[in-house]
């Protein structure tokens, strides 16, 4: 039997490097060993990838760029929740928080899921290669303004934010050097779409005018030369901010809160010499973004930030769906279900500016909180759900439970999430009204599974279940 300790340290990475895993996942993983399911989850080639046919026969409309509920959040959700590359599918949310990009202006599911889909492919390798592939994606081209970026009039949209949300960080250049970097970016644009009837929508395709380019000498961070945007991206690369930016980014999302990006030039980081650790790997490694995941996953650092993070909406609704299962197939209802992140605060695919998400405490309102609970307690709740059979099927296996072994039980198998000694109480208290837990005759049995819903969904309720 496994340790508890290593079942509680492989829930935590599961949490942080995917969206959490039922009992049966764990234990297999913590048979695997700790790091064998790091260097697992650090190269997803090795697990097969999510079928997009099964969910073209499911539903049609998937790939079109409209519809209520949007059919790109349908889509967006059936890959969250059915991926077998929990990291790469987290490394693709992680990107689209730091690139936001949204459908309020783009007005394009389709471009908006081809940027995803860069984003996982690119996600975890060269962070040089993925800014240099984002600063030529048609959609954030077109959210960002660049293509209205001339060279005998430039707009500094994409070039102010390329630095100070995608990059290095306010404070760290100035705005001579704003100017120059979007004089180098004139002439990135896109091909005009063709027309979509009578065949449909055609992609948007990266287009270079050098006739639109601004050939002038251009100085930029120190540097002198006739730059274009690729010289641009090379030296933002280099730059000591740019690690430490990123860095700060990564151990925000996946170790422990962080103040919001807007106060980083006041506020230290929450753990300096964390931020600084995983800045020497991405600096020494020229920006690989697999290197300093791997830092960061075998840290003590990461280690003992369990319950030190909020989970986002997209970490509660998709972490729920996976534990309880059944969600396999894109089945009617799965429209309603993409919508749920966006009740609780986070619209996936619209963003609320290029800023992104407010994270940490900012996801939480009365509001938001009350549609958490409310959708997790629904889905818990169900007796019918193939996650809570296991759960119930663990819980006979351990014979008739007292008060205090039940509660015990059903917080380890849910998580394990742990509760200060004020939550245990009243959870305790609770089920201490509904007498002994037994499994003995079928009626008791019929009880014991109701109950067993019924103190899942007090457990979710919990704030303790807020944190991951």
């Amino acid at each position: 039997m496994a340790h508890q300790d290593d079942i509680n340290l492989m829930a935590h990475l599961m949490r942080r490097a995917g969206f959490g895993a039922g009992r049966d996942e764990i234990e297999t993983r913590v048979a695997k060993g700790y790091d064998a399911t790091v260097e697992e989850l650090l190269n997803p080639n090795t697990m097969p990838a999510v079928d997009p046919y099964v969910l073209l026969r499911h539903q049609p409309a998937a790939l079109l760029p409209g519809g209520q509920p949007p059919m790109g959040n349908v889509n967006y959700m059936y890959y969250l929740v059915n991926t077998k590359r929990p990291l790469q599918e987290k490394m693709a949310l992680f990107w689209h928080h730091v690139f936001a990009t949204g459908n309020s202006k783009v007005d394009n599911y389709d471009q908006l899921l081809e940027q995803i889909d860069m984003f996982r492919n690119e996600g975890m390798g060269n962070y040089r290669d993925l800014l240099l592939k984002t600063a030529k994606n048609p959609t954030m081209l077109f959210w960002l303004d660049n293509n209205q970026n001339h060279g005998t009039a430039v707009n500094e949209n994409w070039g102010r934010e390329l630095l100070e949300l995608f990059s290095l960080g306010a404070g760290n250049y100035t705005e001579v050097d704003v100017r120059e970097c979007s004089r180098a970016f004139t002439g990135w644009t896109f091909e005009t779409k063709i027309p979509r009837l009578p065949y449909g929508r055609f992609p948007w395709k990266f287009e270079y005018r050098p006739e639109d380019h601004d050939d002038g000498i251009k100085t930029f961070l120190g540097h002198t030369g006739n730059f274009n945007g690729e010289d641009i991206i090379d030296i933002i690369v280099t730059q000591p901010a740019c690690a430490k930016f990123i860095c700060r980014h990564l151990y925000n999302f996946f170790v422990a809160d962080e103040a919001q990006v807007p106060a980083w030039p006041i506020d230290p980081p929450r753990d300096p010499d964390a931020v600084a650790a995983m800045a020497a790997v991405f600096r020494a490694t020229k920006g690989d973004i697999t290197s300093v995941l791997r830092t960061m996953f075998m840290s003590d650092f990461f280690k003992n930030a369990r319950y030190k993070h909020l989970k986002s909406p997209a970490e509660v609704v998709v972490g729920t769906l996976r534990l309880m299962g059944g969600f396999e197939i894109p089945k009617p209802g799965y429209g309603e279900l993409s919508m749920q992140p966006s009740y609780m605060g986070q619209d996936l695919l619209n963003p609320p500016s290029v800023e992104g998400w407010h994270t940490g405490a900012e996801w939480i309102n009365s509001g938001a909180l009350m549609s958490r609970i409310n959708f997790v307690a629904e889905q818990v709740g169900n007796t019918d759900m193939p996650g809570v059979k296991s759960i119930v099927s663990r819980l006979k296996a351990q014979g008739s439970l007292a008060p205090e072994q039940m509660v015990n039980s059903c917080l380890d198998l849910l998580g394990p999430v742990e509760v200060g000694p004020d939550t245990m109480k009243e959870l305790t208290d609770q089920v201490k009204e509904w007498g002994q837990v037994r499994w003995d005759t079928p009626a008791n049995e019929q009880a014991a599974i109701k109950h067993t819903g019924e103190l899942l969904q007090l457990i979710v309720a919990t704030r303790e279940y807020q944190f991951a």
